[in-house]
């Protein structure tokens, strides 16, 4: 069949349109609707619903994007920031993700959710070691610091609340963590 390859390319646009524009969707409100979704990403209700059959299939494949991206941005942000500052960044974007997370509600406190979040937790994890790796190589934080010790420590950072006093609140405490992690 030589339509097989448009359309799977086409489906991948979709979901790739979808994820995105419920990511920002959900970010403005929790209660974004599926159907307001479809119609911001130019597609039709059949179409997201082929994708997410339901509401928290959608909401969990936002956050395992999300925290995707994040995870395989790590090279990108260490060439583009010095290791101490592409620290800063990506914990700023990873707050940004769990704050999106958390303002999900009942969506995420079921078993598929937490096989979610819970497998989420090694490439963060790892992820966060090649950031202090690099921090580390570059004289800007202390030998053997362990990267669940640095994401426990930073959690703080996305229980802050979302507004320019939280943001502002965000900043001083990361600040904190980081004079803690120097040599």
């Amino acid at each position: 069949m030589p339509d097989a390859a448009p359309q799977r390319s086409d489906a991948l646009k979709n979901r790739e349109a979808i994820l995105q524009v419920a990511h920002d969707a959900l970010a403005e409100s929790a209660d974004a609707s599926l159907n307001s979704i479809a119609k911001r990403a130019g597609v039709g209700a059949g179409t997201l619903y082929r994708h997410f059959p339901t509401r928290e299939a959608l909401i969990l494949e936002v956050y395992r994007h999300d925290i995707g991206r994040l995870v395989d941005s790590v090279p990108d942000v260490l060439a583009a920031h010095a290791p101490l500052d592409a620290l800063r960044r990506w914990f700023t974007t990873l707050a940004v993700y769990v704050r999106l997370k958390h303002g999900l509600g009942e969506a995420l406190h079921t078993a598929a959710a937490k096989e979610v979040v819970s497998a989420s937790w090694p490439p963060v994890t790892a992820a966060v070691g090649r950031l202090l790796d690099a921090c580390e190589r570059a004289g800007e934080v202390r030998p053997g610091i362990d990267p669940v010790d640095v994401i426990m420590l930073m959690s703080c950072l996305w229980r802050t609340p979302d507004n320019s006093d939280g943001a502002a609140q965000a900043d001083r405490l990361l600040e904190l963590a980081i004079d803690g992690f120097r040599p």
